[in-house]
């Protein structure tokens, strides 16, 4: 699959996050291609981050217009969908579940009816769902998430993404659609909203202003650069076998207060600043309800029978996340 003639292929939030690294990673790799972005622009998309890009059309929809959806397909052809549109943030599922009710399960669901009816059973189209390691709920101080773990999710953030995943499955199996679900940790990165972890410590730093950290700091998580994920789901869309899930993580488990003291040390030589000035402005906060204790990959599969692996080092994608956050391109 995805071989050297040009296709027209549909990312879903592509001028999200990790969609608007994808498109990026997209039009480097298969610039014969043309891609279709489908994104509602909410708060947390972005349309300058790929709109100079050639080959790109956005289309500003609702992924639950099953109409539009099917019409796009089918009107122009896709073969490809990569379906990364979800409401991701946990603190805002919290506190108003019903929009992730909408986007991760309704939206889901019409991603994968507008598909069916558009490439009637046409098995050389697939449907790659791009989802979380959360569905697996929270892990104590040893294993790791894989493939054949029960769902556990924990929030409604996590609940609904496992409803999703379990739409992907049953369509496979259902309806024989060419299907592939991918389970990420968590990621980091260029073109991230500033509500995550990451990005706000950063823009924090800069400001000298507080810092949250939830709890006492030691919740752990595995941190995949974006551009890695990227090249696994490019992997997962071209060899993945149908109807199969693979486990994306980046064998990289921290602290988050490690990890924020890192980020500060990082932000502190950007800004040449005295390293381990900025630790001074970490602020303990009280913790997220229902915080999931730790993630943490066995990312075997995809790479035993696709061949990836990460291969960017975690200081050195950090050091180059501050640098476009601090010193945009």
């Amino acid at each position: 699959m995805g071989g050297p003639m040009s296709e027209t292929i549909l990312i879903t939030g592509g001028a999200g996050f990790i969609g608007s690294n994808l498109v990026h990673h997209w039009c480097r790799t298969h610039p014969r291609d043309r891609i279709l972005v489908l994104d509602r622009l909410t708060y947390a998309a972005d349309p300058k981050l790929i709109q100079h890009l050639e080959g790109v059309e956005l289309v500003v929809d609702d992924i639950q217009n099953l109409e539009l959806v099917r019409s796009l397909i089918e009107k122009n052809q896709v073969t490809r969908i990569f379906h990364l549109a979800a409401e991701s943030h946990v603190d805002r599922s919290i506190s108003g579940p019903a929009a992730f009710i909408q986007t991760n399960l309704v939206g889901t669901f019409s991603m994968l009816e507008a598909a069916r009816q558009a490439w009637g059973g046409d098995r050389n189209c697939r449907f790659l769902h791009v989802s979380t390691d959360e569905v697996y709920g929270s892990l104590g101080d040893a294993g790791k998430f894989h493939e054949s773990m029960p769902y556990a999710p924990n929030s409604p953030y996590s609940a609904t993404k496992a409803g999703g995943d379990h739409l992907v499955r049953a369509y496979h199996h259902t309806y024989g659609l060419n299907t592939v679900t991918t389970n990420c940790s968590n990621n980091y990165g260029p073109r991230q909203h500033n509500e995550k972890l990451i990005p706000l410590a950063i823009s924090r730093m800069a400001k000298d202003e507080a810092i949250p950290v939830y709890g006492n700091g030691q919740n752990v998580r595995d941190w995949l650069f974006v551009e890695d994920h990227c090249t696994a789901l490019e992997m997962a869309m071209a060899s993945g076998t149908a109807g199969e899930t693979y486990c994306i993580g980046g064998d990289n488990e921290w602290r988050n207060i490690d990890l924020v003291e890192l980020l500060c040390d990082t932000v502190d030589r950007h800004l040449g600043r005295r390293i381990g000035m900025s630790r001074s402005l970490i602020q303990f906060v009280d913790d997220r309800a229902g915080h999931d204790q730790r993630y943490a990959i066995d990312a075997t599969r995809i790479r035993e029978q696709l061949g990836w692996t990460p291969v960017t080092a975690f200081e050195a994608g950090l050091a180059s996340t501050v640098a476009w956050y601090l010193s945009p391109p």
